[in-house]
């Protein structure tokens, strides 16, 4: 079996780019295979809203089948391995797929069980996460019944995918906890492997001041590494000294640590650190030239953000064909991202930067300020422009 070009994911970067292809070059014949086991299909920056009782979890999923471009072929099976000298990937029924050009798009793995004792305890003893689809619906029923005790938030070391989420959610738990009263009664804890809230210094400072406003002191440089569920107690390293600490909770929120998908980390396509390991401005292979990749697996050094593969499509896209047409790959991805930092109900502060960290703002006004307008078009805009833009190669 073989095809023009290949696309390994079927999420927000493998579907983008097949559509951005299709619609911005009408004019070829293209034979275009899509590699996917996945029926379904979710759109993940609405978990920390789900999270928080704002919408059911119903609202971010679709069935795959309505967003493969026509004229694109679904191979609904996973990838085990690559092999990129021979131009050709094998799939999970042993069968053999080869292709011209190759486009991975496998999004990040997210690593449960390198904490101890987690996956047992996950969905009930008060342990929850807006990182899966079966598990969103639990941090709000957790929030919802907790009226005194201790709230514990986590956060791993990066990489991870939509970095906000981790502190998102703990901003709303904390805007619920006082709109219900119960406020004084819960301590709540943030605890991270990073050592600052945010990396870019002008987002960092507004956050900052949001964490003194709602009397909320980070635990930085901890690290779950445990969770005794049924002793309510969750284990953290703290990475300055490597002594641990136990902490009691009443609600814990977990975001496990995560990494390339194995079946790219053990190939010839991964960098040292697993993932693919890609040109930071034309997004092409370093060492296979007919080989691209974007978002959450490539090695591209930003915040893994709907957003920033938003940006990444159009680049990779034009350099694909600039490559099919034997001419330089001219166009760059500056690595801009953006992370719609949800500071409460009703309050976002809209980050927006490139890869030196520089403000990257789209709207006439000072995004560092916490505003009603960018909470409304987290909540209401993105997730429309997600379904009927990018996934169809509009935006």
């Amino acid at each position: 079996m073989k095809h023009q070009i290949v696309i390994i994911g079927a999420g927000t970067g493998g579907l983008s780019t097949a559509s951005r292809i299709l619609k911005d070059h009408p004019e070829k014949e293209w034979d275009i295979a899509i590699v996917d086991p996945s029926e379904k299909h979710y759109y993940q920056p609405l978990w920390t809203l789900v999270g928080a009782g704002v919408f059911p979890k119903e609202e971010s999923e679709r069935n795959q089948e309505d967003f493969i471009p026509y004229g694109c072929t679904w191979i609904k099976e996973a990838v085990t391995s690559f092999d990129p000298e021979n131009n050709n990937v094998m799939l999970s029924s042993g069968e053999k797929l080869e292709y011209e050009y190759l486009i991975v798009a496998a999004g990040i793995q997210m690593n449960w069980n390198q904490i101890k004792g987690l996956e047992e305890t996950l969905g009930k003893n008060g342990v929850c996460s807006n990182y899966r689809y079966d598990l969103v619906d639990k941090t709000w029923e957790f929030m919802r019944n907790l009226n005194k005790g201790h709230a514990v938030f986590t956060q791993p070391a990066m990489p991870i995918k939509c970095a906000g989420a981790p502190q998102k959610i703990t901003y709303l738990a904390e805007h619920y906890f006082e709109k219900k009263g119960v406020r004084n009664d819960i301590e709540i804890s943030f605890c991270l492997a990073g050592p600052r809230i945010f990396g870019v210094p002008k987002y960092r400072a507004a956050l900052e001041e949001v964490l003194r406003r709602k009397n909320l002191d980070p635990l930085y440089e901890h690290d779950l590494v445990e969770v005794r569920g049924d002793e309510q107690i969750a284990v953290f390293k703290n990475l300055a000294d490597q002594s641990l600490k136990e902490i009691k909770y009443d609600m814990l929120h977990v975001v496990p640590p995560m990494s390339s998908p194995d079946f790219i980390k053990n190939s010839k396509l991964a960098n040292e650190g697993g993932w693919v390991e890609v040109d930071k401005y034309s997004l092409q292979h370093v060492r296979y030239s007919n080989v691209f990749s974007l978002g959450d697996c490539s090695s591209l050094p930003t915040s893994r953000t709907g957003a920033a593969i938003r940006k990444q499509v159009p680049v990779l896209v034009e350099n694909l064909i600039h490559l099919m047409e034997g001419d330089e790959l001219n166009e760059k991805y500056d690595g801009y991202a953006s992370c719609p930092l949800v500071t409460g109900y009703g309050s976002c502060i809209l980050a927006e930067f490139d890869y030196d960290g520089n403000p990257a703002e789209s709207f006439p006004f000072d995004q560092a300020e916490e505003r009603f307008s960018m909470y409304m078009m987290k909540a209401y805009a993105l997730p429309r422009l997600y379904w009927h833009g990018m996934l169809k190669g509009k935006a």
